[in-house]
Order: C-alpha cells, then sequence, then structure tokens
C-alpha cells in the first residue's frame, strides 16, 4: 500500500468512525427500544455504501484512490462489526429471539443492501 493509499484509508476511517458514532447517538436517541437500531441501521447503510463504491470506484471506473478513501476507509470506519457482536452477546443474555433476530437481519438485509447497491 502506498504512502497515497495509507493516508486516505486512515482520513476515511476516522471520519467514518466519527460518523458512525454521533449516528449512533442520534438513532438510539429515537429508538428506545431493546433492540440496538444504531448499529442495525449503520451497518446496513455502510453495507450498501460499500457495495456502490466498490462497484463505482473498484469494477467501473478502477479509481483505487477514492476506494481506498471512501470503500476500505470510511465504510471500514462507519461500520462496526465488534459492536454488533457484543450486542449480539448482550441481547442473547437478556432476549435469545431478539439476539437471533438482530444477527440474522443484520447479515440478511446487510448482504441485501451491498447486492442491491452493485445493481444499479
Amino acid at each position: 500500500m502506498t504512502l497515497v493509499a495509507s493516508l486516505l484509508v486512515s482520513l476515511g476511517a476516522g471520519v467514518g468512525s466519527v460518523s458512525r458514532y454521533f449516528s449512533g447517538l442520534w438513532v438510539n436517541r429515537w429508538t428506545k427500544s431493546e433492540f440496538p437500531w444504531g448499529t442495525w441501521i449503520i451497518n446496513v447503510l455502510g453495507s450498501f455504501l460499500l457495495g456502490l463504491f466498490f462497484r463505482n470506484f473498484d469494477i467501473v471506473h478502477h479509481t483505487k484512490d477514492l476506494w481506498s478513501l471512501l470503500g476500505t476507509g470510511f465504510c471500514g470506519g462507519f461500520t462496526t462489526f465488534s459492536t454488533m457482536s457484543v450486542e449480539t452477546v448482550g441481547l442473547f443474555r437478556a432476549n435469545r429471539w431478539l439476539a437471533f433476530a438482530y444477527i440474522g437481519s443484520s447479515v440478511a438485509v446487510g448482504l441485501t443492501a451491498a447486492w442491491m447497491a452493485q445493481r444499479t
């Protein structure tokens, strides 16, 4: 990885992480639920965006710098597998069915969003 690509990934990841934090706060403020809607929405949206960025910057236009910034960087910082995992374990202790619904819908809807984004 070149220095420019490393800087672009770092910049994108920083913006993505901050965006995730504030988006999660905003969503969780409006959804008073045991279900972790903030992380769910962020991961689904991130899957859709990653699908768009992959299609446009990696497959179609071969723009590696934009892919590094937006795909690897922003979406990598914006989405969060680790938070989803910890939330699933917590849900499993409190409500197993909700935990299965969370992890199952996260994967199914996330894959569908990525697939739909690449079809546009």
